[in-house]
C-alpha cells in the first residue's frame, strides 16, 4: 500500500524544475528523461483552439494547455522568444475570456482564467475570441480581457493564423 501511495504522488508530482516556470502558477507539466531532442534554436508557431467552458469560476484546463507548453518548452532548453502561440476562443469558451469584472456579474464568482490569459499575452501568444460565438453568449468587446482581440469568427482566426505560418494543435 505505501509502494503504491508513493507510485502515485511520484506519477502526479509535476517536474521540479531548476528555473522558475515562465507561466507561473500554471501550465504543470512532467520531466521525461529519455524523448527526442530539442535544441535551442527550435522554433514553434501554434494555434491552440478552446471551444468549452470550463465549470463556472473554474480554470479552463484547455487553456491552461498553452502555460503548459510554454512552461515545458522552456525549461527544456527552448528561448522564450521562439515561442508563438495563438489562443483561438469559441463556443461556450467564449465567457472565459471575460474581464473578472463582467464575469463576476454573470456568475458570482471570480474568472479563474484571467491571470492566465494576461501572463499568455505578455508571453508571445496572441487571443482570439469568435465573433460569431461571442455575440451568441452575449459577450461585447469591451467586456473582454484586455488584449484579447475580437475575431469574425473562429474559422476565421485560424485561416489567417495558418496564412501567418501557425500550425494547428491537433488535441
Amino acid at each position: 500500500m505505501k509502494y503504491l501511495m508513493f507510485a502515485s504522488a511520484l506519477l502526479l508530482s509535476p517536474l521540479s524544475s531548476a528555473s522558475e516556470p515562465v507561466i507561473t502558477g500554471f501550465g504543470n507539466f512532467y520531466n521525461v528523461p529519455e524523448h527526442v531532442s530539442i535544441n535551442d534554436s527550435t522554433k514553434f508557431k501554434i494555434a491552440f483552439d478552446v471551444d468549452k467552458a470550463a465549470k463556472e469560476g473554474e480554470q479552463n484546463n484547455a487553456m491552461n494547455s498553452l502555460a503548459r507548453f510554454i512552461n515545458m518548452h522552456v525549461a527544456h532548453g527552448v528561448k522564450p522568444e521562439n515561442i508563438q502561440l495563438a489562443l483561438v476562443v469559441h463556443g461556450s469558451a467564449s465567457v472565459d475570456v471575460l474581464d473578472n469584472s463582467e464575469y463576476k456579474k454573470r456568475f458570482k464568482t471570480d474568472n479563474k482564467n484571467q491571470n492566465l490569459i494576461k501572463q499568455l499575452l505578455t508571453n508571445n501568444t496572441v487571443v482570439y475570441v469568435c465573433g460569431q460565438s461571442a455575440t451568441h453568449y452575449k459577450v461585447a468587446p469591451e467586456q473582454l480581457i484586455d488584449g484579447v482581440q475580437m475575431s469574425l469568427s473562429a474559422m476565421t482566426a485560424h485561416a489567417q493564423l495558418q496564412q501567418q505560418g501557425y500550425t494547428l494543435n491537433p488535441f
